[in-house]
């Protein structure tokens, strides 16, 4: 899937989802997406909260699997383990999330998040998602 089928997937499977994101590159082995900086996701402390960057990670690696298994709404986390390494500061924070492995039934994967400008991560996750068989697959009905 292309980086605009992959939001118009999200908007329909999530369409209150209140989280706006830009998918910027989709490659065979994954995609990076970036989060505008909204100063709600601001915590104590000036930072980027952690639960924007736990929801960034795994929307990250749900649209990775989407986009190498197709337009699955049904693919659901089973696991995901985060390690915030840095104080992000109050910035667009970008995404990169590769698959490492894709089987029939789960998926594993990788996602770092760094802070617009900044080179170095704030955060890294390890991410495993369940692909539900073939016979429970089911897409979104399409935008109105």
């Amino acid at each position: 899937m292309a980086a605009a089928e992959l939001e118009a997937f999200l908007q329909a499977a999530f369409p209150l989802a209140t989280m706006t994101l830009v998918v910027e590159e989709v490659t065979e082995r994954g995609v990076r997406i970036r989060q505008p900086f909204d100063p709600a996701q601001i915590r104590p402390g000036g930072t980027i909260s952690g639960p924007t960057l736990m929801t960034l990670a795994d929307t990250a690696m749900y649209l990775a699997v989407v986009a190498a298994i197709g337009p699955v709404a049904l693919a659901v986390t089973t696991s995901l383990q985060v390690d915030f390494l840095r104080k992000p500061g109050p910035a667009a924070v970008v995404a990169s999330a590769e698959l490492l492995k894709l089987g029939s039934r789960l998926a594993v994967g990788e996602v770092r998040l760094h802070t617009e400008g900044e080179p170095d991560p704030v955060a890294r996750a390890s991410v495993t998602y369940s692909i539900p068989p073939a016979s429970g697959r089911t897409a979104p009905d399409p935008p109105a």
